[in-house]
Parts: structure tokens; C-alpha cells; sequence
């Protein structure tokens, strides 16, 4: 067996190397079980108001009556969520899965063209906006074959008299809720209202039903709903569960929430497995604000955090940051794109706690490979294969390739997704008729079993027909002390085909070009070293923050 999965001989002490897939039918049965366990303990906490497992049981309750008696709702039918990290966020996901519907993540900051690619595509038929972002969504309704809206405002669960204020502000002070005109709009508040009192039918939740249809970025194309079903999310959250729990202390974790639980990784690793945990997690829903960032975690006492790398760098170079209290803090856990060294390093001396680096993907729920939590320095993989779950390196012809040689990552585990929704060539192209889920990251494996992936294998760069990896080339600037973020893509090169160039946000404002080449000579050899150099204010980044290279390329100039 270690022979076939060698990652086993170095798995932390107490963690199985499979799960029982039957332990959970759905994750509602997940559910109810930390609502009966956690009952009277804290939740979800948003701008100071926290709801407890009762209240979430409650409440998710409430929800789901209204979508099944009044909007008249059914099984398997496709609701989309367009919220940021607030309140109303769980209560909506939870009852949208107990009423045996299929949740749509939508991205707030989506354009009206966006929006609409997804609710046609999905073929949404119920929707809950909020309000600063129904402007977007009266665009295109009509176009939709979205039937009913739900609408909520940033402080409708917050109690008087801060509900009032809070919404008020946003509105005529920061203008941030645009006028828009949606007929028979239902307030969330409202919907809650209806469906107190009315009893609950039993839905019979298969594992094989879809849970959520959660879109990938499109960043190669047309956006595609990924279809994770119960049993892909009960499964992740089981693996990455048992991975953390020899970690972890039941009924008394207080998670960061700053990823928006639209987005896979802060749904399975904080939502979901957090709520298996009876922790509490701390919704923010403005993580871009760092300093009302740091304001909010002067205030908490926590003890874990998840993030992308950009997010960390931005804690390290907000003021106050090192001030903190992280007496209580002992997981933080980095995915969504690759942990640079400098980041890891910087936050292991201003925390006290290892960054662990963790890797997944939309279509595998998303967690595949995790460190050990006992790591105590950065090490650069991104880890072993979590329990349950089988990993190798492929090549083009799929042949999988010895230890050390760089191929495509393939996954293979409960937690790999159904297929894309409605896309059986697309899903055909990804996944074998083995069951692996090519992942389009290049990666090496060593001896022990740990992966370390090299790059996106669209992001590749090709001087001279060697291969160039930009994470290599963003690592070594990274540790300048000038260079608070950086990029590197590849440009068309007369000569070479392809030359390397990077794009950077300077911390020290006297940085120059030639301080970049120079320190890049030490370590890149020839035809790795930047070409050309540009400094920019910000990078394009996604809404998790992950820095967007093809943008990048479409906009670089020589």
C-alpha cells in the first residue's frame, strides 16, 4: 500500500488514511447534528451580532419552509445566492439545502453580463441579492428564468436600532445601494417571518444529489458550473475534518472568515467544517478594507485563519498587524493560489505559527492535498494527499511518471466533482474514465509523498524551449525587501519565443529596475531572469485575491 501511496508513512499521528463515505448521508445530516451537540454555543458573528447553532437551526428552518410552501419550490431545484459574508449568508445555504435545493454561488462583484451567463446557464429560478447589487440583477431578470427575489440589506440581521443605522449609512451616506426596480422583490426578513410555524416535511437528501453548482472563473473561457454533491462536500469535509482534528478543539474554535463564502475554499474549510466543529466563524465582509481588517481582529481572540497569499501579505503590511493578540491562534491554513516563501516566513515570525499550505480545486470541493498540521516551517509543498484521496503525476499521453519528474496533477477521491453541469465534452476533457480529475497544474512528487506544484500549466512560460515557471520567478523577487506583490507572465520575444516579465508593487517607493535584475542574477539563471520590469500601483486580482495573470498578459506592454 505505501508503495502505491507512499504519502502515507508521513501522515500526523491519529489520522486514518480513508474515511467512511457512509458515515453521513447529506450535509444536513451534518448539520442537525452540530445544531443538537452545539445548541446554545455561537455560530456565525457579523459586525458585532452572533447567531448560535440553535438560532441557525432555527432559522435555515424557517427559510426552508418559505422556499418550499410559498415560493412553492422543489427538489433539486437551483437557487442562486449573490451575497457577501454576512448574516443572512449561512441561514440562506442551509435552508436552500434542507428544502433539497441546489445552491448557485454567485459572485457579487459579478458584471450584468456575467450574472446572466449564470443564471441562464444554471437555470436559477429563485434568487437572494443583496441590495447594493439588485441594481446589477434588474438588468438582466427579465432574460432569466429567475422567478422569484429575495432581498436583503447589510444590516437587516443586526437588531435595533444598528440594522437601521448600518443600512442607512450605506444608503445615503456612502451611496452604495443603488436605486433599482424589481416587482414583487420579498424582503429576507419577510421570508423568515413566513415560514415560522410551519412544519418542515422530511426531504429525502440523496448523496448523489447536487448540493451546488459552483462556477469556475472562466478565466480560459466560458464559466462552468462545476456540480459538487452532497456526497463530494460530506466527503471533504470529512477528509479535511480528520486532517485538522488532531488540531483542533470541538466547540471552541473561533475561525477568520475573510474569504468569501461564495467561493469553494471558504465554503467547505470554514463554513461547513468549522460548523462540524461547533466553532464559530467570523464572517468579514469587507477584507479589501485592511485596516477595518485589523480593527476587527484586535477585538477577537481566534484561533484560526484561512486565506490566499495576497491576503496574508496584506495583514503583514498593514500597521497594527504585529500588535495582535495570537495567544489563541494555532492554524492558519493558505490555499487559492501558491504561499510564497517571504509571505510564510514573514507570518511564521510576526504570528508564532507555521503558514500551512493546502491545495484543491472548484471541482474537487476543494481540498486534495494539505501539510501536516504539526509542520513548523514553510517547506514548499503543498502537501499530502488527505485521506481517501490518490494523486500522481501524468504526462500528455497519461502515463504516470516517476518520482521527481515534472507532469499534470491528477486527483482521484470522493471529492472529485459530478462533471460540469450540462457540459459533457468539457467535463470529458478533465476527467478520465478512471476517475482521475486532470487539474491543469504542473507538479513533481518526492520520495515521501509530497507534492510541490511547479505552475498552472496554461501559465507556463517557454524562452528558448526551456520551461519557466512563473511561482519560481515570483518567489525570488518576493524576498526583496523593496517588493511588497509581484507577477510574472510571459511576453512574445523575437528571439527567444517567449521572455519573462514581471510586475510589481513596490513597498520601497525608490526601487528600481536594475535593483530587481541585479537581485533576480543571485538566484535565476539566464533565461529565467526578468526581461523586462514594470511597476503598477495594484495587480489584477480575482475576489479572493488571486493575482490574474492572464489579464496580465492581455494588458503587459514591451
Amino acid at each position: 500500500m505505501s508503495e502505491l501511496r507512499p504519502w502515507l508513512q508521513n501522515y500526523p499521528p491519529g489520522v486514518p488514511s480513508d474515511i467512511d463515505l457512509d458515515q453521513y448521508r447529506s450535509i444536513v445530516s451534518v448539520l442537525q447534528q452540530s445544531c443538537d451537540q452545539f445548541r446554545n454555543r455561537p455560530a456565525f458573528e457579523n459586525m458585532g451580532k452572533s447567531i448560535s447553532y440553535g438560532d441557525l437551526d432555527r432559522l435555515s428552518q424557517q427559510f426552508a419552509a418559505y422556499l418550499l410552501f410559498q415560493l412553492k419550490l422543489k427538489k433539486g431545484d437551483r437557487i442562486a445566492l449573490m451575497l457577501p459574508n454576512i448574516l443572512q449568508y449561512p441561514i440562506a445555504i442551509f435552508g436552500a439545502l434542507r428544502a433539497g435545493l441546489t445552491v448557485v454561488n454567485t459572485n457579487p462583484m459579478y458584471t450584468a453580463r456575467e450574472l446572466k451567463h449564470q443564471l441562464v446557464d444554471s437555470g436559477a429560478v429563485a434568487i437572494v441579492v443583496l441590495d447594493n447589487f439588485a441594481h446589477v440583477l434588474a438588468e438582466v431578470l427579465q432574460d432569466t428564468p429567475v422567478r422569484h427575489v429575495i432581498a436583503t440589506g447589510v444590516g437587516d440581521l443586526l437588531g435595533f436600532p444598528k440594522a437601521q443605522l448600518v443600512n442607512a449609512v450605506l444608503k445615503y451616506i456612502k451611496k452604495a445601494v443603488p436605486d433599482y426596480r424589481i416587482s414583487g422583490v420579498v424582503r429576507f426578513n419577510e421570508a423568515l417571518d413566513i415560514g415560522r410555524g410551519q412544519h418542515l416535511p422530511n426531504i429525502d437528501i440523496a448523496p448523489s444529489d447536487i448540493a451546488f453548482l459552483q462556477y469556475t472563473g472562466g478565466t480560459t473561457g466560458v464559466s462552468k458550473g462545476a456540480m459538487l454533491t452532497h456526497r463530494n462536500l460530506v466527503a471533504n469535509m470529512q477528509q479535511s475534518s480528520v486532517w485538522l482534528g488532531t488540531n483542533v478543539r470541538l466547540g471552541e474554535e473561533e475561525i477568520i472568515t475573510a474569504l468569501p463564502l461564495y467561493h469553494i475554499f471558504a465554503l467547505t474549510a470554514n463554513c461547513l467544517v468549522f460548523m462540524k466543529f461547533g466553532g464559530l466563524n467570523h464572517l468579514i465582509t469587507n477584507p479589501r478594507d485592511m485596516q477595518g481588517f485589523v480593527k476587527t481582529l484586535s477585538k477577537i481572540r481566534f484561533t484560526a485563519i484561512t486565506g490566499v497569499n495576497t491576503l496574508f501579505n496584506g495583514l503583514l503590511n498593514t500597521p497594527g498587524f504585529d500588535k495582535l493578540d495570537f495567544s489563541r491562534l494555532h492554524l492558519t491554513l493558505g490555499g487559492g493560489m501558491a504561499v510564497q516563501r517571504a509571505v510564510a516566513e514573514r507570518w511564521k515570525k510576526a504570528t508564532g505559527v507555521t503558514l500551512v499550505e493546502a491545495y484543491g480545486l472548484t471541482e474537487t470541493s476543494p481540498a486534495a492535498c494539505i501539510n501536516p498540521m504539526n509542520l513548523t516551517d514553510y517547506n514548499g509543498a503543498i502537501g499530502l494527499p488527505i485521506p481517501s484521496t490518490e494523486a500522481c503525476v501524468q504526462d500528455e499521453e497519461g502515463r504516470i511518471l516517476p518520482l521527481g519528474e515534472v507532469g499534470e496533477l491528477c486527483i482521484r477521491g470522493p471529492q472529485v466533482m459530478a462533471g460540469y453541469w450540462q457540459r459533457p465534452e468539457e467535463t470529458a476533457k478533465v476527467m478520465t474514465s478512471d476517475g482521475w480529475l486532470k487539474t491543469g497544474d504542473m507538479a513533481k512528487m518526492d520520495e515521501a509523498g509530497y507534492f510541490y506544484i511547479v505552475d498552472r500549466k496554461k501559465d507556463m512560460i517557454l524562452v528558448s524551449g526551456f520551461n519557466v515557471y512563473p511561482n519560481e520567478i515570483e518567489d525570488v523577487i518576493a524576498t526583496h525587501p523593496g517588493v511588497m506583490e509581484v507577477a510574472a507572465v510571459g511576453v512574445p520575444d523575437d528571439k527567444s519565443g517567449e521572455a519573462v516579465k514581471v510586475v510589481i508593487v513596490r513597498k520601497d517607493p525608490s526601487l528600481t529596475v536594475d535593483d530587481i535584475k541585479q537581485h533576480c542574477r543571485h538566484d535565476l539563471t539566464g533565461y529565467k531572469q526578468p526581461r523586462y520590469v514594470e511597476f503598477r500601483t495594484e495587480l489584477p486580482k480575482s475576489n479572493v485575491g488571486k493575482i490574474l495573470r492572464r489579464e496580465l498578459r492581455d494588458s503587459v506592454k514591451n
